[in-house]
């Protein structure tokens, strides 16, 4: 880890410490801004064919980044570097060119390897490393490095070429070279440390140890004086809005561009452009100007124009819905002028740093058109997204470190196959981080208890590796959406490579190191739920009708009358367990409640003890409380409750008389919600101008309160709109054009809390019949073939190729399947797929086939025998049907969901057990009484915010359950809560405000007599 690596020399008094990665500066932005924090330098470098090359100049930096985009890009036309003096390169340990050559005695090798880092980077920037690692051959190749040095007239180098920070991290190392070198620790020999040697030693040590060479440790000093390159220096710079011919357009051309299209967009956006809106426009204009920002508008206008002209839906979200030349130019869907949303939240005097922007487009192959667009636009080195550093956890630690340790592949699939402890959202911000290790490791002990016995020998050392392992970067990926450009080469600014998606690269930095060096992302984001209305529009649309989203009503009552009853499964942001509980005590019968709906249902506002307040003086139980009158404009709709970002910022400008300058400063350090010391200055700073003001100290206390509350979590008010304008959308759909909006959503999988046979039993209590697969009848996806009539889409099975589905639909449209030998015949699916059809029941209905049985057995060779003999057809055995058990089970196994029955009603018929009550019956129920009740663990949420409390969504044939088990509960019987599909509990009955019944879980075990195989997936947050 870069930043291990940088702590550790700034604590033994270094002044600074290069990372040289292998071909790239993956850690060198995170060793940059932690050599920042700790007053040393970072030196940028990197290793390039087991050379360590070392940037002197910028001009360095660049030659090395485009050199190394050449060799990740196009490897075989990577070309000589040119560095005319700007880098610096060392000869390197016993792997470089020159070390291994003298390590095995060959001096000419070594001259020659030597010879040819002289030619590239000159006499003057080469130095021989001498090395001494506590081995029998240190004093032989210290003499012939000396020699070799001496003859070349080169100066040497005193280094340790450190593979880990301390010694105690050397266990780590040789199971990473193990990896490396795909071995395990019984086979590795020599590649493996010969001692803990390598680790970052002390200064006094290292010229201790080169006593006889003090040269060595003076030109260590006076290289470092050479190094003066950081990343402080980058040097990116963000393009300017090109004209029609591709040429960069002036600032000045730039800003008259922006006002031209603000105000013409204006017109059309807003109901009315009168003073008010007139005087934000020039606001935020002016400002825009002043701080440079016009191109970046311009082109993330750019970006929108491409995707609505090919008609793909998008929408602007976060801090830019603050702003009115984003809504005038139709980046966001908010206006914040008549909203009363604050601007300084997304651009302020003071925010050098860059606007953000994020854009959700619909997830799959319309977003990659916007993506491939802007890479077209820039060019292969000019574009790319940013990098997603891919981490050990629990199931890749596991599966490696055990592999290093020669265990075999098996335990680790079944390790992958136990339980975990699954955490939701927060639980890394809220939990305390000593629980959190005490818990991983409890987590461990739990899930190897039953596959490793505690006497085997190598327990321990797969424990200490797994907890060392867990954490550390282990493969670099792509962000979802994020993107730069650069109209100047980004190849010189980061080194890109090549992406695993066909068509992208990549920058070797993830989104937050690219932050923090001031390289500007653009967020193309992929959102399921907007693919799912697309493709739900789009269907309608070829009904015959055509739906504009922009303009539904946003005062639907029936929408409304959904929210109340929590008739929100499979909707966006108001459908998990926590949102449906709370939608009936909300009563929402506004948008702006849907905005409140949105946010309130976050760790911060659950840990901020800001739920209640608000739920209370909703429903009238408490007194609205607006703090002091300077603040009833802001939090009269919140009902006194500062429920979002812009409304504390606003408090502060209005009791405090804060600047926006000042209330951005008050932004940053909510945002460093770690950082006691930055709130507690802030805090100061509040309570002062408060005091200034005459403001009373009983009055200042709650200011101050609810801010520090609401840092716990800084949910923005225009973040939230744009949410609930997708999330009223859903609700509408779902409403008014219910097959087309499940339709939607089972093409679109997976996405959202519920799994594909959860939204099929929802739609049937909607009254939507769901008919099952059938080539006779099935497109490539489902389709609507009525107002209230599914009809499942030849996707649902899996282990098809897509081929043959297109194959079957093609072979159909061409005429009618006369017989399965016809069909065998022309849509030509292999053994394997022509079973899985079969027991999927997508052939019933063919001539000679009328049910699975009978498909399965017609299917199976010789169906065609040799083609010079005539084919005589076999009479199918008296073949037994499926029951509707066993048809259900077939169903899950071939498409993970099933058209047929709930699972839970067959169990009933069969049990005959009138103690377990559904679902449904749970609401009729008075408070505390004993029940059981049972069905299919569809939701399994522990987030860190509940205490180690779990919640459990059970379904059955009427509807879902909510289950709450308490911590001691859970940890007794964890394995039956995380690893059975099918649950039997029991407890007592809760009900909460707004009738919400909740059984509070004293014991749970496995239903007995369950059908087998018969449930979907569950989603559980890990």
């Amino acid at each position: 880890m870069p930043e291990v690596l940088v702590a550790r020399a700034a604590e033994l008094g270094y002044p600074s410490i290069a990372i040289t990665d292998r071909a790239g500066f993956y850690g060198s932005a995170r060793a940059h801004q932690m050599a920042k924090e700790l007053g040393i330098r970072a030196v940028v470098g990197a290793m390039v064919d087991d050379v360590p090359v070392l940037c002197a100049s910028r001009e360095g930096y660049r030659i090395l980044s485009r050199h190394l985009t050449g060799r990740h890009l196009h490897p075989e036309e990577a070309r000589d570097l040119l560095p005319a003096g700007h880098l610096i390169a060392l000869t390197g340990d016993r792997e470089g060119p020159v070390g291994s050559a003298v390590a095995r005695g060959d001096r000419k090798g070594a001259a020659d390897a030597a010879e040819a880092l002289v030619k590239t980077f000159g006499r003057g920037n080469v130095y021989v490393e001498l090395w001494r690692y506590r081995q029998r051959d240190d004093g032989r190749n210290t003499r012939q490095l000396r020699n070799l040095a001496e003859q070349m007239g080169l100066p040497v180098l005193a280094s340790n070429a450190p593979l880990h920070a301390d010694k105690n991290d050397r266990a780590l190392s040789d199971a990473f070279a193990c990896l490396r070198h795909h071995t395990t620790l019984d086979q590795a020999g020599c590649l493996l440390a010969a001692n803990s040697a390598r680790c970052l030693q002390p200064p006094r040590y290292m010229a201790s140890l080169f006593h006889d060479v003090p040269e060595a440790v003076t030109n260590t000093q006076r290289l470092n004086e050479r190094l003066e390159f950081t990343l402080e220096d980058l040097g990116y710079r963000f393009p300017d809005f090109p004209d029609g011919r591709g040429n960069p357009l002036s600032h000045v051309e730039q800003c008259t561009l922006l006002r031209r299209l603000a105000y013409a967009g204006a017109a059309h956006r807003f109901p009315k452009v009168g003073k008010k809106v007139k005087a934000q426009i020039e606001h935020e204009l002016a400002l825009i100007q002043h701080l440079g920002f016009p191109g970046y508008f311009l082109i993330v206008h750019d970006i929108i124009e491409f995707a609505r002209g090919r008609g793909i839906l998008c929408q602007g979200r976060g801090s830019a819905a603050n702003s009115a030349v984003c809504f005038a130019l139709g980046i966001t869907a908010v206006d914040p002028v008549n909203g009363g949303l604050l601007f300084e939240r997304f651009l302020s005097e003071n925010r050098r740093n860059w606007p953000d922007i994020d854009i959700d487009f619909p997830s799959g192959e319309r977003r990659e058109e916007v993506i491939q667009y802007v890479f077209r636009k820039y060019g292969e080195r000019n574009a790319a997204m940013t990098a997603n550093v891919i981490t050990y956890r629990a199931k890749s630690a596991f599966r490696e470190m055990s592999k290093v340790l020669g265990f075999p592949p098996s335990l680790a699939d079944r390790f992958s196959g136990t339980p975990g402890a699954f955490h939701g959202y927060g639980s890394r911000e809220e939990t305390p981080d000593v629980e959190e290790g005490e818990e991983k490791e409890d987590e461990f002990e739990d899930r190897v208890a039953s596959l490793i016995p505690p006497s085997h020998p190598r327990l321990n050392a797969l424990r200490h590796l797994y907890h060392a392992v867990e954490g550390m970067p282990r493969h670099l990926g792509q962000h979802s959406g994020g993107m730069i450009v650069c109209d100047h080469g980004l190849d010189s600014v980061v080194p890109l490579q090549l992406a695993t998606m066909p068509g992208r690269n990549v920058v070797q930095w993830d989104k937050d190191d690219c932050e923090d060096l001031g390289i500007v992302k653009i967020d193309l984001l992929g959102l399921g739920m907007l693919a799912a209305m697309e493709h739900a529009i789009e269907i309608r649309a070829r009904r015959g009708e055509t739906i504009d989203l922009a303009k539904i009503p946003k005062d639907d009552q029936q929408v409304f009358d959904l929210l109340c009853r929590a008739d929100t499964i499979g909707t966006f942001q108001v459908e998990s367990r926590a949102q449906m509980a709370t939608l009936p005590i909300m009563q929402p019968r506004c948008f702006y409640d849907v905005a409140i709906e949105v946010a309130i249902i976050r760790p911060g506002p659950i840990v901020g003890d800001l739920v209640h307040p608000y739920l209370n003086r909703r429903c009238g139980r408490e007194a609205v409380d607006y703090i002091h009158p300077a603040c009833e404009p802001t939090l009269r709709r919140t009902l006194g409750v500062p429920l979002f970002q812009e409304q504390v910022l606003r408090m502060a400008m209005d009791v405090a008389g804060f600047t926006g300058t000042e209330a951005d400063e008050l932004r940053r350090a909510m945002a460093f919600k770690r950082n006691d010391a930055r709130m507690e200055k802030i805090s100061e700073k509040l309570r002062q101008r408060m005091t200034e003001r005459g403001i009373d100290e009983s009055v200042q206390e709650k200011v101050v309160a609810s801010i520090g509350s609401f840092a716990l979590y800084g949910f923005p008010e225009s973040h939230s709109i744009s949410f609930a304008l997708i999330a009223y959308a859903s609700c509408w759909l779902k409403v008014h054009y219910p097959a087309e909006f499940y339709a939607g959503l089972i093409n679109n999988q997976p996405m959202g809390f519920y799994n594909v046979n959860t939204l099929i039993q929802d739609a049937k209590r909607h009254g939507v019949r769901v008919r099952s697969v059938s080539c006779l009848c099935s497109g490539v996806l489902t389709e609507v073939e009525d107002d209230r009539v599914l009809r499942l889409g030849l996707h649902q099975i899996r282990g098809l190729s897509s081929r043959l589905r297109e194959r079957i639909v093609d072979s159909r449209e061409e005429g009618l399947f006369l017989s399965l030998e016809d069909f065998m015949r022309r849509a030509r699916p292999n053994a394997k797929e022509a079973r899985l059809l079969a027991q999927a029941g997508a052939l019933n209905g063919l001539p000679e086939v009328s049910h699975r049985r009978e498909a399965l057995w017609q299917v199976e060779p010789p169906l065609f025998d040799d083609l010079l003999q005539p084919r005589v057809t076999a009479t199918p055995p008296i073949l037994r049907p499926m029951d509707m058990a066993e048809r259900l089970s077939s169903d899950f196994i071939t498409q993970g969901a099933s058209a047929g029955p709930h699972a839970m009603r067959l169990w009933r018929e069969r049990a005959g057990r009138k103690d377990i009550l559904r679902a449904r019956d749970l609401h009729i129920l008075p408070h505390g009484l004993p029940v059981s009740v049972a069905g299919i663990a569809i939701c399994r949420q522990r987030p860190g915010t509940a205490k180690g409390h779990c919640f459990i969504s059970l379904e059955d044939e009427t509807g879902i359950a909510n289950l709450f088990v308490p911590a001691t509960t859970f940890h007794r019987l964890r394995l039956v809560i995380t690893s059975e599909s099918f649950l039997l509990a029991k407890g007592r009955i809760q009900i909460s405000e707004g009738n919400q019944a909740t059984v509070y879980v004293t014991g749970i075990e496995p239903l007995p007599g369950a059908v087998e195989d018969g449930a979907g997936r569950s989603h559980d947050f890990h």
